[in-house]
C-alpha cells in the first residue's frame, strides 16, 4: 500500500519540475539552517539532544518562513528516522489512523517515523489525544509546528510529552545571508543599490520564504543598471504586516502599546498604536483599552486622564475613520506622559480581597438608618456622629464592621493629583486619631 502522506522521496515527473528558489535553497543540515542558534546550536536544547543521541517530540512554535519545516526534516535525516508529513488543515481522524498504523508497521521491521504534523495547532482536543499513545509507545516521535502560543491551543497532556521550542523572526542580518545564498544559486548580483536591497529585506518582515519568492521576481527582471528604493517600490508590493486580530499578534502588540504608556513613552506608544490600525484592529478595541489604562495605570493622578479617553473614543464615533483615529493618537500621547499612579486600583483589589475575607459582617448600628421603631429599639442609628456638625466637619467615627480590624486600602503616591489627596488623608488620619483620644 502506498503511504499517501510519505514527502521523503520525489517521483522522477517532479524532480524535473521548475522549482522554486525557497526549495532549491533549503539546508542540506541543520548547520546550514540560518537565524535559529538558541534553539541549534551545540548548548541549544536540539544540539544537546542530538549529540546525546535523545531527541523526543518537539513542537516549534514561531512565525511563517523561520524553518520549521526544514528543521523537522533535518532532524528526521540525523536521526535516522522515516519523514511522514501532514497538515492539521487537511487531515481528519481516518488519516490520521492510516499514519499510525503505518508507522507500527514501519517500528516492526525496526525504523522509526518522525511525523511532522503542521499547524498542529488546528487539530482539536479529540485529535491531539488520539496522538498521545503512540507518543508514549515510541510509535513516532512527533515534532508539530505551529505559529500560535502552544499554552493556549495545545492540551496540556500533548505538552507534557513535547518540549516547546521557541523560533524567531529573523533579522536582517539573517536575512541578508540568505540573500547571498540566492545571488550564488543565481551566480550574479541582484540589480539593486545599497538602499533598495535594504528595502527589499525589509519588505520581507522577518520571513525567509517571502523574501526569496521576492528575490526570485527581482531576479527574473531584465534591468541594466541597479535600481534603487523608489523604483523598488513601484515594481514591488510591500506585504502586508503580520498581525492577526485574534491571535498572539494581537495581545502581543497591545500588551507593548499598554507597557509603554505605562512606561511614559509617548514615542513607543504611538509606534505600537499605528502598529495595530496598519494591521486592521478595530479602533474602538483600542479605544476601550486606552480608557482602561486611565482608570488602571492613571487613576486619581490624573483625574482629566478617563475623561480625555471617552473624550476621544466619542470623538472617533462621530467622525469615523481615518481622522477619528487622531483623536485616539492624542489620548494615547497624552495617557504616556500623564503622572502614574495603580493606588487606585490596587486599592479597589484589596478592598475587594478583604469583602471576601470578612463574609457578611455587617456595618456598625449606628450608621445604619432606623425607620421602624423596631430597629431605634436594637439601637440601629444610636449614637451617629453627624460629620457636617463636628468640628472640621470630620466625627472620626467607624465605618467599618464591629470587631473588624481597620482596613487600609487605598495609598495615594506622591505623583501628580494624589500628591494632594495624600495631604488629606493625612489631615484625616491626624484628626480621627485626635478624635480618638
Amino acid at each position: 500500500m502506498s503511504d499517501l502522506f510519505d514527502t521523503s522521496s520525489a517521483t522522477p515527473a517532479a524532480s524535473t519540475a521548475p522549482r522554486p528558489l525557497a526549495d532549491r535553497l533549503r539546508p542540506k543540515s541543520l548547520a546550514e539552517v540560518i537565524g535559529q542558534d538558541q534553539v541549534l546550536g551545540h548548548e541549544a536544547p536540539l544540539g544537546v539532544m542530538l549529540s546525546s543521541g535523545s531527541l523526543s517530540s518537539l513542537v516549534l512554535w514561531g512565525p511563517p518562513g523561520v524553518g520549521k519545516t526544514t528543521i523537522a526534516r533535518l532532524l528526521a535525516d540525523e536521526t535516522d528516522l522515516h519523514f511522514i508529513q501532514i497538515s492539521a488543515i487537511f487531515t481528519g481522524m481516518p488519516e490520521l489512523r492510516k499514519v499510525f498504523e503505518a508507522a507500527k508497521i514501519r517500528r516492526q521491521n525496526g525504523k522509526g517515523t518522525l511525523l511532522f504534523v503542521d499547524e498542529i495547532h488546528r487539530f482539536n482536543k479529540a485529535q491531539q489525544d488520539g496522538f498521545l499513545p503512540h507518543m508514549e509507545d515510541g510509535t513516532i516521535l512527533l515534532v508539530g509546528a505551529t505559529t500560535e502560543n502552544p499554552s493556549f491551543e495545545l492540551n496540556a497532556a500533548l505538552l507534557s510529552r513535547a518540549q516547546v521550542l521557541v523560533l524567531k523572526r529573523l533579522e536582517l542580518a539573517d536575512l541578508e545571508r540568505l540573500a547571498q545564498r540566492a545571488e550564488a544559486e543565481f551566480a550574479k548580483p541582484l540589480p539593486l543599490d545599497g538602499p533598495a536591497r535594504e528595502a527589499l529585506l525589509e519588505m520581507a518582515d522577518g520571513d525567509g520564504r517571502a523574501l526569496l519568492n521576492l528575490i526570485e521576481q527581482v531576479a527574473a527582471w531584465k534591468v541594466t543598471g541597479k535600481l534603487d528604493r523608489e523604483a523598488l517600490s513601484a515594481r514591488l508590493m510591500k506585504r502586508a504586516a503580520k498581525y492577526d486580530k485574534s491571535g498572539d499578534e494581537h495581545f502581543n502588540l497591545i500588551s507593548a502599546l499598554h507597557k509603554s504608556v505605562r512606561g511614559s513613552d509617548p514615542d513607543a506608544a504611538l509606534y505600537w498604536f499605528a502598529r495595530m490600525l496598519t494591521g486592521g484592529e478595530d479602533p474602538r478595541y483600542l479605544a476601550r483599552r486606552i480608557t482602561r489604562m486611565a482608570v488602571e495605570d492613571i487613576g486619581l493622578a490624573d483625574p482629566q486622564a478617563q475623561g480625555i479617553c471617552v473624550q476621544a473614543w466619542e470623538t472617533y464615533e462621530r467622525l469615523g475613520s481615518p481622522e477619528g483615529e487622531l483623536a485616539l493618537a492624542q489620548a494615547v500621547t497624552y495617557l504616556a506622559l500623564a503622572p502614574k499612579s495603580n493606588a487606585g486600583y490596587a486599592g479597589y483589589k484589596n478592598a475587594m480581597a478583604a469583602a471576601r475575607q470578612t463574609g457578611s459582617e455587617p456595618p456598625p448600628k449606628h450608621i445604619i438608618n432606623a425607620p421602624t421603631k423596631l430597629m431605634k429599639e436594637q439601637g440601629y442609628g444610636e449614637g451617629y456622629a453627624y460629620d457636617h456638625d463636628a468640628e472640621d466637619g470630620f466625627s472620626g467615627q467607624n465605618y467599618f464592621p464591629d470587631g473588624m480590624k481597620r482596613g487600609v486600602y487605598y495609598i495615594p503616591v506622591d505623583r501628580g493629583f494624589e500628591r494632594e489627596l495624600k495631604k488629606r488623608l493625612d489631615y484625616f488620619a491626624k484628626l480621627r486619631a485626635k478624635r480618638g483620644s
